[in-house]
């Protein structure tokens, strides 16, 4: 079994609704350890959207990295998401933040996430359930932490 970081996030419908659903999901792919409150963020590169839902989850799975790719697309898909334009609005979005130690770069899985370092919307969520990435969040600006707000429960 492997612990690995996947961050989830949506912008359409709604979105609070679309990530708790993903969330439970996760549970089909392993052992959800851990799983982050819900955040709102702006949005990242087309900034001409609604704001973003964001979570992490931690969890420890048997699937390899590509195995696990490919159950994270087929959740999006069942989920409603359908290809649009690159950092475009979405249904539901779930990557692989970290997958354990290991690295992966391949066109299309690279592990660690490629921008991890730059996205305050996935690591602060991130790196309030596992410690490991909490330098990687203080190093962003304060900012753009900033802009990354808790939701409240309701």
């Amino acid at each position: 079994m492997t612990r690995a970081a996947i961050g989830l996030g949506s912008n359409e419908g709604d979105a609070k609704a679309h990530v708790r659903g993903a969330l439970e999901r996760l549970a089909e792919l392993g052992s959800v350890v851990a799983r982050s409150a819900l955040y709102r963020s702006v949005p990242w590169g087309v900034i001409e959207q609604a704001p973003f839902v964001n979570a992490a989850a931690l969890v420890e799975t048997a699937l390899a990295p590509r195995a696990l790719l490919g159950a994270l697309k087929q959740i999006e898909r069942e989920s409603g998401r359908i290809a649009t334009y690159r950092w475009g609005p979405r249904v539901l979005d779930l990557d692989i933040l970290a997958y354990g130690d290991e690295r992966v770069d391949e066109p299309d899985l690279t592990i660690p996430h490629a921008r991890l370092s730059e996205r305050a919307f996935a690591l602060v969520p991130l790196a309030e359930i596992d410690p490991r990435f909490v330098a990687l969040r203080d190093a962003l600006p304060p900012g753009e932490r900033a802009a990354v707000v808790e939701l409240r429960p309701q």
